[in-house]
């Protein structure tokens, strides 16, 4: 929002949230209705196009969208170092508006403009009028207005909400306007179709294409990474006057009072706007080297339809907590296409980028979902992309690896051990981050707990909790007879007694519950039962009598850089402590494996996770058993 907010700031239809789709409602139906109803030869093949124009228009700046975040993650070119936060992506989640703006635009000029229903697919001389008419006066027009809205009074009403993104990205062209400059920007475009429309010119490929190519440069201009190569400007050298690249325009969010042009540079020469640096920026970002991280944290997708949570998917989605939304359904074709895609790229993808203090931090995320983990035929495949994953974090110099999500299991790679096993010489450091869950698990527990009901499939994070509580004096009752013996074998008299056995579900109101819980189980709980997740996955919530705790994960603190999508299901600024016991362990110095059998010292890891800045999180229920 700019700071003094000026009249036709806000879109007409925001009351209406996500419905706002349904304004088109009346253009469809008549399109619906003239194909029902009219002769084929009747059918107006320019009003038909708008609906699949404004899909294609979604689709090219989503695949800007992704692509950016995917590059500017691994660092390659990049221009502007500052990290991406949620008030931005929620600042620009509306990206779609303006093609909303447009497409009803369109509807109205094809009913009511001369000449504007019933186009030709193509004509030569509209397109050349049209490319004629925006190096001119459109360019020209815009570069006068633009300098205009930097005027204090216009700037402080209106365009200030657009500069509030100083790192920008492909939707910040888009969508970071109010609605009255968007206006103006629709009218100055207009004049090369109008144009071509009242002249007798027009033709759809030339109106579609002229959109096109204005969605193509203003996603170009803001990615946020260089990607004009320089020997396009040494072919022909004049093009640098014709053609703005990334870095040019991104001195426009940092410094504001230069580079003004639209797409073509030449009125900033004419009018000695254009930064002194510009050339300079654009080499050094050509120049610039994918980053080397020093701690990567290796997760995985979870379901066909977490390729859209991704933050290389869609921006407003991975920016809040893992949920499904029915409207994904819709979206089959190209989910089932990007199965096909990750079953072909059989390579880690560097899906974020943070910084923490000194520490340079990439999530990778191996092409594979959850449900292929459980598969015992999969079982090579899988540990083979991790070891893929583990030498490519030491080549790259990276000094922690974290397992993040099923990358690590006991029957899969017996907690990341046989990496270490197999490669002994290995520099980067394997991280599990077994000793820092149970750190969280056991700092979970409302004050005065004395009894647990432990339930789950066993693993290394369950002993070891098991371990503590009994240490503790807090009596652990288990449920199933082979979980108790697998337990008391390992535990033995270090249980103090404390370990038992028991058919009721009433007598506790804090179940530990790991990935094998039922529903039959759950059900039976004690109404204000308090479950608290020790596994990487949550379980399902069936019950709103009782309260749910996140799995073992801690609030990031604000020295915590670039942090803009969610870590799956947890909330905002919400880390996995898997994920952050890595970061711990770049920022000690430790410089043994925490993987396999063996754990790190828990009250030394939890002391080190709260000195930098993390902090547990609110226990969902104060219930005392």
């Amino acid at each position: 929002m700019a700071s003094k907010p000026g009249i036709l700031t806000d879109w007409p239809w925001t009351p209406l949230g996500s419905f706002k789709y349904i304004i088109l409602g009346p253009w469809v139906m008549e399109t619906i209705y003239s194909i029902m109803v009219k002769d084929p030869q009747e059918w107006d093949l320019t009003n038909f196009t708008v609906i699949p124009f404004m899909l294609w228009r979604m689709l090219h700046n989503q695949l800007w969208i992704s692509f950016s975040r995917y590059r500017t993650a691994k660092g390659t070119n990049r221009i502007v170092d500052k990290g991406i936060e949620f008030d931005q992506v929620d600042r620009e989640k509306n990206w779609d508006d303006q093609i909303l703006f447009n497409g009803i635009l369109f509807f109205l000029a094809n009913k009511y403009v001369p000449g504007a229903s019933h186009l030709p697919l193509w004509r030569t001389d509209g397109v050349i009028i049209t490319m004629l008419l925006h190096v001119g006066p459109v360019e020209f027009l815009y570069y006068w207005f633009h300098r205009a809205l930097h005027h204090h009074y216009l700037y402080s009403r209106y365009h200030s909400h657009h500069h509030s993104s100083i790192v920008t990205e492909p939707i910040t062209s888009a969508v970071i306007h109010p609605f009255a400059e968007h206006i103006v920007y629709f009218a100055l475009f207009a004049i090369p179709m109008l144009t071509v429309v009242l002249t007798g010119t027009g033709s759809i490929i030339a109106i579609a294409g002229y959109i096109t190519y204005i969605d193509l440069m203003n996603n170009m201009g803001h990615c946020n990474f260089e990607l004009i190569p320089n020997w396009v400007f040494s072919i022909f050298p004049p093009l640098k006057y014709l053609m703005y690249t990334p870095s040019f325009h991104s001195l426009h969010h940092t410094q504001f009072r230069t580079n003004y042009s639209l797409f073509m540079p030449f009125y900033d020469y004419i009018y000695d706007t254009m930064d002194k640096s510009s050339d300079i920026l654009y080499e050094n970002s050509l120049k610039r080297k994918e980053e080397t991280p020093n701690v990567v944290h290796l997760t995985h997708l979870t379901t066909p339809e977490s390729i859209y949570h991704l933050r290389l998917g869609f921006a407003s989605l991975a920016s809040k907590p893992y949920s499904s939304a029915w409207y994904l359904w819709l979206l089959w074709p190209v989910t089932l296409w990007s199965m096909v895609l990750t079953r072909i790229y059989r390579r880690t993808l560097v899906v974020e980028r943070n910084r923490f203090h000194q520490l340079r931090l990439q999530t990778w995320a191996i092409p594979k979902y959850g449900i292929q983990y459980r598969l015992k035929w999969q079982k090579e495949s899988v540990n083979n992309m991790i070891e893929e994953a583990v030498l490519e974090a030491e080549e790259k110099g990276a000094s922690v690896l974290s397992l993040g999500l099923m990358n690590q299991g006991e029957e899969l790679n017996r907690y990341g051990e046989v990496y270490v096993k197999k490669h002994p010489q290995l520099k980067v450091k394997l991280v599990d981050g077994s000793s820092l869950a149970v750190a969280v698990l056991l700092n979970s527990i409302p004050k005065g707990t004395t009894q647990v009901l432990l339930r789950g499939h066993l693993t290394k994070v369950a002993f070891a909790v098991a371990f503590a509580l009994c240490q503790k004096g807090i009596q652990v009752t288990i449920l199933r007879e082979d979980e108790y013996e697998k337990l008391d074998k390992s535990l033995g008299t270090k249980s103090e007694g404390k370990l038992v056995t028991s058919k009721s579900y009433s007598s506790c109101k804090v179940w530990f519950v790991g990935d094998d819980l039922t529903e039959e189980e759950q059900r039976k709980a004690n109404k204000g039962t308090l479950f608290i997740p020790f596994s990487q996955l949550p379980p399902k919530k069936l019950r709103k009598d009782c309260f749910y705790h996140t799995t073992p994960a801690m609030q990031t603190p604000t020295a915590l850089e670039n942090v803009d999508s969610c870590e799956n299901w947890l909330p905002r600024r919400v880390m996995s402590v898997w994920r952050i016991a890595g970061i711990l362990h770049a920022l000690e110095g430790w410089e043994e494996h925490e993987c396999g059998y063996t754990m790190s010292n828990i009250d030394k890891v939890w002391e080190a996770c709260l000195k930098h800045g993390f902090q547990p999180l609110k226990v969902p229920t104060q219930s005392k058993s």
